[in-house]
């Protein structure tokens, strides 16, 4: 069954960037995504985004008018400010609702994608073989746990081939982070020496230039 075995792996993989990524760092992306469609969500956003520019407009505004010398601009200027601040306020809240809900349906689709897969296909496929070894090649406990728990015996079933994947693409992802870091690391360094190279020649020349002003 290739094609079982491929949405096992593939399962599989998408649960292992989840998490290397994070799934907050994911929502916040796909937020930012779903503001820049063409869909009501996002006429809300770029509404709060001008009503805040307004705001701070008006603010800036009413704080450089004296309240003393200029009373009528500045009570005018303080109702348009008020009154502004209160329904920034109210499109902020409405925009944090949208934002737990759609982190909420995210969630609750990235739970039924990975883990109820997880489980459903292990139960619902537990006595098909993924693949079969080659005959007389491995001892018989080798094949009983290739066939736990329920699969023909001689075969690999679903849950080791789950396991298999796991167990590898676990250690693909920490060989890849932990290679992305030592050359982020590497870069780091070799930028604070050509800085310092650089900082030297020019402390040289403030000296020099000191020296010759004396």
């Amino acid at each position: 069954m290739p094609s079982l075995l491929v949405v096992i792996f593939a399962v599989e993989l998408f649960v292992q960037l989840v998490n290397t990524i994070g799934a907050a760092t994911i929502n916040n992306l796909l937020w930012r995504i779903a503001l820049s469609l063409p869909i009501p969500l996002s006429s809300e956003f770029a509404a709060q985004r001008k009503k805040q520019k307004d705001y701070l407009a008006v603010r800036r505004e009413l704080n450089a008018t004296s309240s003393q010398d200029e009373f009528a601009k500045w009570a005018r200027l303080r109702r348009q400010h008020d009154k502004l601040l209160e329904d920034l306020e109210k499109r902020k809240k409405d925009l944090d609702g949208s934002k737990t809900k759609f982190d909420r349906t995210l969630t609750t689709v990235r739970v039924v994608a990975t883990r109820g897969v997880q489980w459903f296909l292990p139960f619902w496929y537990s006595r098909e073989p993924m693949f079969w070894l080659p005959y007389g090649w491995f001892p018989y406990y080798v094949e009983w746990f290739a066939s736990f728990p329920r699969a023909p015996l001689g075969s690999v079933s679903i849950v080791v081939w789950q396991w298999a994947c796991t167990g590898v693409l676990t250690l693909v992802m920490e060989t890849f982070m932990a290679v992305f870091g030592l050359i982020v690391a590497t870069r780091q360094k070799q930028q604070e020496k050509q800085n310092v190279k650089q900082a030297v020649p020019a402390a040289g020349a403030r000296e020099d230039s000191k020296a010759e002003a004396k």
